[in-house]
């Protein structure tokens, strides 16, 4: 390839990368925006999962709600019925917020989650999309806590 082919494909990079940053200035982070929804999703969070207080799922959920955990159906009726059957088999399951994060409308949580107190739990990071004040879409990553570990350091 010549010399003005490859300065001209440079050229080529170097504009779109700029015209994506660019892009991206034009819409800035709406910060109070952004902490309302991780307070959204941290409230529901704990009165849900911990305190198995199903009817703030009633509030905080959209109707038409997006379940990508295949154990769960979409729908915010579906996903009280799964939960609700989950704390009564479970009545002292419990879900510890360790850390959070938020970007826009996503609200990501790193949760270490227990069946009770004698269990190691399952390392967990829930993703959670916000769009008018509502929960409408989930995302979750699930690893167990193991008895032992090849490392010192922790999942959390």
């Amino acid at each position: 390839m010549n010399v003005i082919k490859k300065r001209f494909l440079v050229g080529i990079c170097l504009l779109s990368i700029t015209g994506t940053v660019a892009a991206k200035d034009l819409n800035p982070r709406n910060l109070t925006q952004e902490e309302e929804n991780r307070a959204l999703v941290i409230n529901f969070y704990n009165n849900f999962f911990n305190k198995h207080q199903v009817d703030v799922a009633t509030k905080t959920l959209a109707e038409d709600y997006k379940q990508h955990n295949p154990y769960v159906q979409n729908g915010r009726t579906p996903a009280i019925t799964y939960f609700e059957s989950f704390f009564k088999e479970n009545p002292q399951s419990s879900a510890k917020i360790i850390r959070s994060s938020v970007d826009g409308d996503i609200v990501w949580l790193h949760v270490h989650s227990k069946v009770n107190n004698h269990d190691l739990g399952k390392a967990v990071v829930d993703i959670f999309r916000v769009k008018d004040g509502k929960i409408v879409e989930h995302w979750d990553v699930i690893q167990n806590v193991p008895e032992h570990a090849e490392n010192s350091n922790t999942m959390f």
